[in-house]
């Protein structure tokens, strides 16, 4: 480690920043602390991806503190399913959705006219999958419940957001105890799902309008956001800390955090909260 740590400081000292420690932190176990003056994020973010990825970072200009709200993607964040590819397996077009989805979450195409198009080839479906789906598909990120129940603890407001499906969503933030869940509702009739949605789309925009409307309802409280896709990212830039988790590149390089290795624990020890006080 020691040898990575001094051709870091090096690269970063080359970069224009001065190095004033790095240290590992002794409340969590293989957690480095970098503290410097100057340089900026980007060539930070640089320097330790060559010495140190893959690797679980957060680059700030302070020291972590305790957020006071934390909103959070759900689908390849909270979960490890992107819920409409596995409801899609039901009707027989996972390949065909997912392709669509994947070049989404990679920001190739406009999210609101993917997502149309992916309900419109759910029509027909019927509704019991939805249900069918949760049972058999649908399974937590290792360390959600940990993280959210940890958060509450130490006082953090929390809201699932989500360019997916309340019908998802709803019992998602149950398990794991979000207080608050925004989303899209898929429509149903007879049974079925119509292929079309309920309301307005919850896109990228709406995302970081959802952050902006917790923090400014706490007062102004710190905030941290987690979310892998392109259609995070308004909103991972927007808080205080952004946590690209195990994300996609344009997701990762916009957030001033990532996780690359670890589980949703990780975000704890980033922020330096100590293990003895997770839930």
């Amino acid at each position: 480690m020691s040898a990575h740590v001094d051709a870091a400081v090096h690269a970063l000292e080359a970069q224009g920043a001065k190095v004033l420690g790095a240290d590992l932190l002794p409340q969590a176990e293989n957690v480095l602390q970098f503290m410097a003056h100057e340089g900026d994020q980007a060539a930070v973010r640089g320097v330790l991806d060559r010495h140190f990825a893959p690797s679980d970072m957060l680059i700030t200009d302070h020291l972590p503190q305790v957020p006071g709200v934390f909103v959070s993607d759900m689908d390849s964040t909270m979960i490890g399913q992107e819920c409409i590819d596995e409801l899609a397996d039901f009707a027989g077009i996972k390949d065909q959705i997912a392709e669509i989805t994947e070049r989404a979450m990679q920001g190739e195409l406009d999210f609101a006219e993917a997502l149309t198009e992916r309900v419109r080839l759910l029509g027909g479906l019927g509704e019991d999958a939805i249900q069918q789906c949760l049972v058999e598909r649908i399974v937590d990120m290792p360390g959600a419940g940990t993280l959210v129940a940890t958060l509450k603890a130490l006082g953090c407001k929390t809201v699932l957001v989500t360019g997916g499906f309340h019908q998802f969503a709803d019992p998602v933030a149950e398990r794991l105890g979000f207080e608050k869940v925004v989303g899209n509702r898929l429509a149903v009739g007879h049974g079925k799902l119509t292929g079309g949605l309920v309301g307005d789309i919850v896109d990228s925009s709406v995302k970081e309008a959802v952050l902006r409307a917790a923090v400014e309802a706490s007062g102004g409280a710190a905030s941290l956001a987690t979310g892998d896709g392109a259609n995070d990212i308004p909103m991972l830039v927007a808080a205080s800390y952004g946590v690209a988790y195990h994300a996609k590149p344009k997701a990762r390089a916009a957030a001033n955090g990532a996780i690359d290795r670890g589980d949703l624990t990780d975000v704890l020890r980033l922020l330096g909260i100590p293990e003895g006080e997770w839930v």
